[in-house]
Formats: structure tokens, sequence, C-alpha cells
């Protein structure tokens, strides 16, 4: 299924930015990670820019700073830890909001790396990646509501936890600190 508001937009910041990746942007770590990370969606002047997720932004820097410290390695640092990182929506959407059509196109993807990951954690960064990872694993979303800090077993063994995406916005209102982040972090070691 093809998203044309996307590939409209990816046009426009592609002429806009001649040095910007300006596609979608590819899971990044070892399929083997012990972690995966799911994000909203490629950042307009950080994955968008430089097609890794979560680099060259404010919310990349925040999130790579407490993987780091709690011992998981991303791509600036070394780290006991694997992790890979994947958005729900593989294209930066329009205002970073993608809509609905565009985040069930996009499922394809999410469920191929949901199939090929063996790790025990996946986390969710924010309502949108927590809402693509329950659809996408045909689970109830009133049986496994987003919530801040909230843990849920998952079909396989393996176990879904949620955080607040780590966001500009989200941090400057305060409501993601770094230590409510990386508490939520350190519990995927558990």
């Amino acid at each position: 299924m093809r998203c044309e508001r996307l590939v409209r937009y990816r046009r426009e910041l592609a002429l806009r930015y001649p040095d910007y990746h300006c596609r979608p942007v590819a899971a990044w770590g070892p399929a083997s990670a012990a972690l995966l990370i799911v994000g909203l969606a490629p950042g307009l002047h950080g994955a968008n820019r430089s097609g890794i997720p979560f680099t060259g932004d404010a919310s990349g820097r925040l999130l790579f700073s407490v993987l780091t410290e709690a011992g998981f390695s991303v791509p600036e640092s070394g780290g006991e830890h694997a992790t890979r990182i994947t958005n729900a929506v593989k294209c930066v959407p329009p205002q970073n909001r993608p809509v609905a059509a565009e985040i069930r196109a996009c499922r394809p993807y999410l469920a191929a790396e949901l199939d090929t990951f063996r790790g025990p954690t996946i986390l969710a960064l924010g309502l949108i990646a927590h809402q693509a990872v329950v659809d996408t694993l045909g689970l109830s979303r009133k049986a496994h509501p987003f919530r801040h800090a909230a843990e849920y077993e998952l079909p396989g063994g393996q176990r879904l936890l949620d955080t607040y995406h780590p966001s500009r916005q989200n941090v400057n209102t305060g409501r993601l600190t770094r230590d409510m982040l990386l508490q939520v972090v350190r519990g995927v070691l558990r």
C-alpha cells in the first residue's frame, strides 16, 4: 500500500533539503539485539536527514544518553547489551503526525521486524508506537492500554515496555524527564 501524502512530502523535502536522506528509514542495530525500540517516525531534521533512526535530533541525544548509561549499545558508544531501533512509520510525516492509513501502510515493515526479533523486550516510545506494536501483534488495545512505565507480557515470552516519547515537547513540558526514561530503560534488564 502506497501513501501518497508521505510520497509527496518526501519529494518536497528532497527538493528543499537535497543533502538529506529523504527516503524510508530502515531499522538500525543488529537483528540479534536484546532490545527492540519502536519509535513514531523519522524526525524531519534527524533520521530524515541521516537515514538512521533517532540520530541528529534532541530526542535521539536523550535516548542514546539514557541507553548508554543503562549499558546498551548505540551508534556513538559501546555497550554490553545490543539495541535495535525502528519506527512505526518509515517516512517523515508532515508535522510529525502520521495519519491512520500511513501507520497501517507501514505495518508490514513493523510486522517483519517483530517476526524476526528474538530478544526479550520491546520498548515502545509513545502512544502511536505502542498501538502500532499492539495492533501488529493482533492484541487488544483495551487489554494493553498505553501508560508510561507499563509492562505487558507478550505471546512467545517477550514483553512490551512503554514510555512517553523522548520528544522535545514532552521533555520541555516535564511530561517525561531523563530520570523517568532511565527508570524504564533500566527495567529492561530485569
